[in-house]
């Protein structure tokens, strides 16, 4: 039998018994997999974006292997852990699927997936239904080439919960293909992991911040021309909509009514540091997962990146001064928010922020010619230029005839300029952000207007190469709660968009998720409203999203719009059937226990 036809054969079985020996305390596949008799009838979930290109057929290699077939069911904590070997080709592109079948009550999970202690991919599940859903996402991984090329355990991370409220299971198929193009970009020698690095044991290596310190590390090797550090970071629990947070100093405006608020205020920026100096931040993109604001806005079309969390990359080629020296260096990366201090003081970056954001880092390392890297003299710091930040802060609240607090008007806005520059190259950003917020009725409306843009550059003395990417992040969420007893309603509205304008690099950036030059623009707007009140029992929404993305030398653009779970306009297909989305995430002990945000306390 050929080589190839072997490791197609087999492959899957090494997989299932690799795992079966690696994981315990996870409840079988029969006991918890559902079985699907017939896919059609299932409501399909998707997120609008640029297919990723097939793979040409030019008889040199074309290998698909499945990577994982598993449910994940009682899984935090326990996640699939199986072995990748190359398939015996040679290939310089990779592409991977993921498929997803769910049936029940659940909430969306956050899934990560490893490479050894390398995150390559973050995803968020969509919420199911009582009928079952399908979702399917197809990345470019060409840009893990350098690992793919190698043998790796594959960690996939999917933290979930089985009980008698929350039934569903989250059966999952990835597959990967392995192909040669001629037009292949540029990929990284090597890359290093900035990560808890628990691969070893079986285990996820993502940071837990604040509670652990997110620092590793590494020593390069030599003959580095070229590096970048890309960082993954979302927030979760009480930092989920981070960008709805109030001042410190107003958490408790409005706790009979509410609860205590979150606080640090809606601004945050991830950092990067070298050796303890600030090498580059990123101020992140408001991710808005299935379940989030109100969960009919993200059935049958999920938010923007929802399906793939998009990395942040921070050009460190300056630093080779510092770190081509055969020396230990670290890096760190934290999470910032804002202390007001209340009105005694000007406002600062505070050192902390709340509970949690899940945080790894990649360092992709390109190497150079003998001539690139030759007249670097190493162990120098660069020049860097890190002012602190310019801040702006207001705050003021109305009380009612009664002298409770009615309302709460809060305004942020920040502006950051950052250099870094060596006789190896410069890299240089510019930002600015704005959030205004608004309670009203006693805390149970409210309303945020935020906007995030940027300019970054990057400059390679060696090479001559020379890269920008500007971006613009506006987001408008306004939601309204009502309370009745033990039962709620919602109405949501929201207006969101993305865009994004790079000049492009060689190689695939894990930022903008192609090669070469790009242009991406895309919003989101709609309302969902909510019911759990007994006999008037509702899930609703309206969602519209409009795409456009220019790259890889071609346009694509489209225009959907769902309403209550069917997609009644899409230009790139039909129309779905309709779907009678029932309330089938129900109301726990609060709102903010089912949604994260709200009156009430966390889940």
């Amino acid at each position: 039998m050929e080589a190839n036809s072997w490791t197609k054969s087999f492959t899957p079985i090494i997989v299932a018994i690799w795992a079966a020996l690696n994981i315990t305390g996870v409840l079988s596949t029969d006991q918890y997999k559902r079985q699907f008799s017939n896919s059609s009838n299932l409501l399909n979930v998707f997120q609008v974006t640029k297919p990723v290109p097939a793979p040409q057929e030019n008889g040199i290699c074309e290998n698909d292997l499945l990577l994982m077939d598993y449910v994940f069911a009682l899984s935090y904590g326990k996640p699939f852990v199986g072995p990748y070997i190359p398939p015996p080709c040679e290939f310089n592109s990779v592409t991977m699927t993921l498929t997803v079948t769910s049936a029940g009550r659940q909430f969306d999970r956050l899934a990560l997936m490893y490479l050894g202690d390398i995150e390559v991919f973050r995803h968020s599940t969509a919420e199911p239904t009582a009928d079952g859903i399908i979702f399917k996402y197809t990345k470019d991984m060409t840009q893990y080439l350098s690992l793919w090329k190698e043998p790796q355990t594959i960690i996939f991370d999917l933290g979930n919960l089985i009980d008698d409220t929350y039934t569903a299971s989250f059966n999952t198929t990835l597959r990967a293909t392995f192909f040669t193009q001629e037009d292949a970009p540029e990929t990284a020698d090597l890359i290093l992991p900035i990560s808890a690095k628990r691969g070893s044991q079986n285990a996820a290596s993502a940071f837990t911040f604040p509670a652990d310190n997110a620092t590793v590390v590494q020593t390069f090797p030599a003959g580095v021309s070229r590096a970048i550090v890309s960082i993954a970071a979302c927030g979760q629990s009480t930092e989920e909509f981070w960008y709805t947070n109030v001042l410190s100093s107003d958490t408790d405006t409005f706790t009979p009514s509410t609860g205590a608020l979150y606080g640090f205020s809606p601004f945050r920026e991830v950092q990067l540091y070298i050796d303890g100096n600030l090498a580059g931040v990123a101020w992140p993109f408001p991710v808005i997962f299935t379940g989030g604001v109100a969960p009919g806005f993200w059935r049958p079309v999920v938010g923007i990146d929802a399906f793939d969390l998009r990395e942040y990359e921070i050009d460190i080629t300056p630093w080779l001064t510092l770190l081509n020296d055969g020396l230990s260096h670290t890096f760190s990366i934290k999470v910032t928010g804002l202390n007001d201090t209340g009105g005694q003081g000007p406002a600062t970056l505070s050192e902390t922020v709340g509970n949690n954001w899940v945080l790894t880092g990649k360092i992709f390392l390109f190497e150079g010619s003998s001539n690139s890297t030759g007249n670097v003299t190493a162990g120098i710091l660069p020049r860097i230029s890190a002012p602190s930040p310019d801040l702006a802060l207001s705050s003021s609240y109305t009380q009612n005839a009664t002298g409770a607090n009615e309302t709460l008007l809060y305004t942020v806005s920040v502006a950051r300029s950052f250099s870094v520059s060596s006789s190896t190259g410069t890299w240089t950003q510019s930002l600015s952000y704005s959030n205004n917020g608004l309670f009203t009725s006693q805390g149970l409306t409210q309303r945020n207007t935020q906007t995030t843009n940027g300019l970054s550059s990057a400059q390679d003395s060696a090479t001559g190469l020379n890269s920008d990417a500007s971006f613009s992040y506006p987001i408008d969420v306004n939601t309204t709660f009502q309370l009745f007893g033990q039962n709620i309603k919602i109405d949501a509205d929201i207006n969101r968009g993305l865009e994004i304008h790079a000049s492009g690099r060689p190689d695939l950036s894990v930022y903008t998720l192609v090669s070469g030059p790009s242009t991406l623009d895309t919003t989101q707007f709609g309302t969902a409203r909510y019911s759990s009140v007994p006999n008037n029992t509702y899930n609703f929404g309206d969602t519209t999203q409009d795409f456009v993305e220019t790259s890889l030398g071609s346009s694509y653009s489209r225009h959907v719009h769902a309403v209550n779970g069917s997609v009644v306009e899409d230009s790139q297909g039909s129309a779905t059937r309709h779907v009678v989305i029932q309330p089938d995430v129900p109301l726990q002990r609060n709102v903010r226990a089912m949604l994260g945000r709200g009156p009430g306390s966390p889940k």
